[in-house]
This record gives structure tokens, sequence and C-alpha cells, in this order.
């Protein structure tokens, strides 16, 4: 019985405008873990997770629309919409209590997600990002970078990527598939899907939202925890020291480490 609670089966969920959703379900035990991964990524960034912690909770990773095995054909790329994405495959599940692990984009639409799903979230899990809910990307450092990515789009996005995501200690094989998977998307959804997630502003669902948040941060950027609390009191950080952006895959026993430490300070059973 315990081989087959564990066994990994894929299905297709519709979002609120149609879009199949593809995702994987594994393991068993409550609060399910939700992972969404981040921009130009894909749920297989996250198998180590899921072997991490299929004994302990259900997985469940999804492909956002536009990614991975997902639906293409979406007309607004919003993070609200990637939300609905979310929404759909927790509902279709039947889902009453989620633990939400987003990565970088992710972590926005996670807090999207927690808006919709209201009492069943338990705790949001924020990867390398949240690092200062009031500091804006600029509009118009946002369009320069956009026009430059839609102009070559293979070769700025490299230089997005390795300038910015990357960290001296992020591994050559980490490195190779990041930029594989991200160069080898379609140019217009993804500048599109990167303007959505830079110009999101997360500080008015922030005000909706009241279980904890904690963040798994790289030390790249700092975490100006003062601020966050402004807007989030419950808000809470670990840093994985010199590591770059995508932490579950450039060291995931450490980053898996960091996650069960998080679950197990706010999963309670339910009342």
């Amino acid at each position: 019985m315990l081989l087959r609670a564990l066994v990994l089966f894929a299905a297709v969920a519709r979002s609120g405008d149609g879009v199949p959703i593809d995702y994987t379900v594994e393991g068993r035990g409550e609060p399910a873990l939700v992972f969404v991964h981040c921009w130009n990524c894909d749920r297989h960034f996250w198998d180590a997770q899921l072997r991490a912690f299929r004994r302990s909770h259900r997985v469940v990773a999804i492909d956002l629309a536009g990614h991975g095995q997902s639906g293409k054909g979406r007309k607004d790329w919003t993070i609200e919409a990637f939300g609905d994405d979310v929404k759909a495959v927790v509902d279709k599940l039947g889902l009453k209590r989620v633990d939400l692990v987003g990565s970088s984009m992710g972590g926005s639409v996670a807090l999207d997600a927690a808006r919709k799903l209201g009492d069943r979230v338990v705790v949001i899990v924020a990867v390398d990002t949240l690092q200062n809910v009031e500091q804006k990307a600029p509009p118009e450092q946002v369009d320069k970078l956009l026009q430059e990515m839609t102009a070559d789009y293979k070769g700025q996005t490299t230089k997005f990527i390795g300038e910015n995501l990357f960290s001296p200690t992020t591994p050559p094989a980490v490195r190779k598939r990041v930029l594989t998977v991200a160069t080898s998307a379609s140019p217009d959804r993804s500048v599109a899907m990167l303007r959505a997630a830079m110009l999101y502003d997360p500080v008015p669902p922030l005000g909706e939202i009241r279980v904890p948040i904690r963040a798994i941060n790289s030390d790249k950027y700092p975490t100006n925890v003062e601020a966050n609390r402004r807007h989030i009191p419950q808000f809470d950080v670990a840093l994985m020291k010199g590591a770059g952006h995508y932490l579950m895959l450039e060291d995931p026993g450490r980053f898996n480490a960091l996650l069960a430490d998080a679950l197990s300070r706010f999963e309670k059973p339910p009342e």
C-alpha cells in the first residue's frame, strides 16, 4: 500500500481561461506541498524536492501556462493568470490544506494563489524573492531591458541570467540547464512574462494574506527584513549563503534542510 501511495502520476487541470495546466503528484500526507517554478523554468526544477518530501507530504509540481508541458495559448501573461493555474490544480485535486512553495516569479504567483485559496493555505515559502517589497523596478529600466531582449532574445537572455541570477559557485551543469530551458522558450511569451514579473507589486495581495511567509533567499542580494515586516508582520527569512538564484538546483541538500525547517515551524494539525 505504501508503494502505491507514493507513486507519481501526471494529470491536467484547466485554468480559469481554459488553458491546460500539466502537473505531477506523488506521495501522501498533509499539508500538500505545491511547488511553483520561476520564470522560464518548469516543474522538473523541483524534482529533488519531490523525492525528498514525498514520504511526509503529498507533493505537487505544476507547469505554469507557457512553460513545460502546459498550454501556450494564453492571451494575457499576468501573475494573476498564473495564480489561477495554481488554484485550478489545487481545486482539481481537492486539496484542503496546502503549503505553497514558489521560486522567484513563482513566489509572486504563490501570493496571488494564496489570496484565491484563502484558509486552505498553511504557509507560503518564497524562494529567492521578496528581498524588499518596497523596492520597485523603474519602468523605464524594465522597458529598456525588454526592448534589448526582444531584439536579441537568446543573447540578452543569456546575459541577463548570467549577470543577475548566477553566482560564482553556481555549478556548470545548473548554468547549462537553466540557459538551455530559458533560451529555447518563445521570445514573445518570455518577454511578456518577464514584464509581468518585474512590474508586479506584491504589497496589495500581502495586505490580504495572514498566513506565515518564510523566504529562503540567497545572500547574493540583501533581504530587507525591516522593510518587509512593515507590510508582512509575519515575514521571516533563512539565508542560503554563497548560492545564486536557483537554490533548489544548486545545492538541493542544503535547500531541502531549510525548507524542512520552515515547514516544521508552521505546520500544525487542523483543529
